[in-house]
């Protein structure tokens, strides 16, 4: 396994005026909490720390579009380096933003499915949105943006023909938004995108979720990523991410779904998002997620 530390808080609105975003401190704190120690990693790859704005720039209307970009490119590189290397990439961000990046690195060796596992849908696209009157926040769009729907500049990728994983190959787990009436993009309803909100998860249970997911994707030929977004476990349990919510499926659920996944030898990379550590002061949730982790990955090597 690669650790890949990609500490950025570019795709995330400020939630006030003056607010700096503090998802960029995640690694750090992560790390702090004996992530490392815990999943043994072949290496640990450190990005820097991008600058963020909250404002419009030239060319894009979305916020931080042009370094967002760029720092994709810097996680695609990574993630096809390490498969390169045959190990197994772990992008910590950040927020999930990161999840283009990765994606970009992981199709340099060919088609992926994607396991998107989120309390939100993140699929704000100028077709449910008025982009001249609403700047965009990629932490919300990322689903839209990797079915190729958005501003070129974050659909398109070099060496990448079409979008980074078509509608048909996503499973999107956790909304917890969908059956109210104000949703915001109910448009994915229209998609191949298969859905399984939280509540359906919860009747379900992680068994039936996992042979829905291996009914839809083809989990036995074709390689896959898994996102994990702490902000789909409920907010009693993860309040520290920018748009807590409730309810949530178990941690131990998510445990025991991911850490079957990635016993597949197919699974070829994951990324974890969100979690913002200045709303964490004691680093409860911290612990938690690196606990989490450590469940996941000591099962797959069992």
């Amino acid at each position: 396994m690669n650790i890949i530390l990609a500490p950025t808080n570019l795709g995330l609105r400020p939630l006030r005026p003056g607010h700096i975003p503090g998802t960029w401190r995640a690694p750090e704190v992560l790390m702090a909490c004996g992530l490392a120690e815990k999943l043994n990693p072949t290496a640990v790859v450190s990005l820097p720390v991008p600058a963020y704005s909250p404002d419009a720039e030239p060319g894009t209307r979305i916020r931080n579009g042009h370094a967002i970009r760029e720092y994709c490119l810097r996680i695609a590189d990574e993630v096809s380096r390490s498969h390169r290397n045959n190990t197994f990439p772990l992008v910590i961000g950040g927020d999930c933003s990161v999840l283009l990046g990765a994606l970009a690195g992981a199709r340099r060796a060919g088609p992926v499915s994607l396991i998107h596992i989120d309390g939100h849908s993140d699929f704000r696209h100028p077709g449910n949105y008025d982009p001249q009157t609403l700047l965009g926040a990629v932490a919300g769009m990322d689903l839209a943006l990797v079915t190729g729907r958005g501003e070129a500049m974050l659909t398109k990728w070099p060496g990448i023909d079409g979008p980074l994983v078509p509608e048909a190959e996503i499973v999107q787990l956790g909304e917890r938004e969908s059956r109210g009436s104000d949703y915001a993009w109910p448009d994915i309803a229209q998609t191949a995108i298969t859905r399984i909100d939280v509540f359906a998860a919860n009747e379900a249970g992680p068994d039936n979720i996992l042979q829905k997911i291996h009914e839809r994707l083809k989990l036995s030929s074709q390689r896959f990523w898994i996102h994990f977004d702490v902000d789909v476990l409920d907010e009693k349990i993860m309040p520290a991410v920018d748009s807590p919510g409730s309810p949530g499926i178990e941690p131990e659920w998510i445990q025991s779904i991911c850490s079957r996944l990635l016993q597949n030898p197919l699974c070829c990379g994951m990324t974890v998002s969100v979690y913002d550590p200045d709303l964490d002061p004691d680093f409860r949730c911290a612990k938690l997620i690196v606990a989490l982790l450590e469940a996941m990955f000591r099962r797959q090597v069992k």
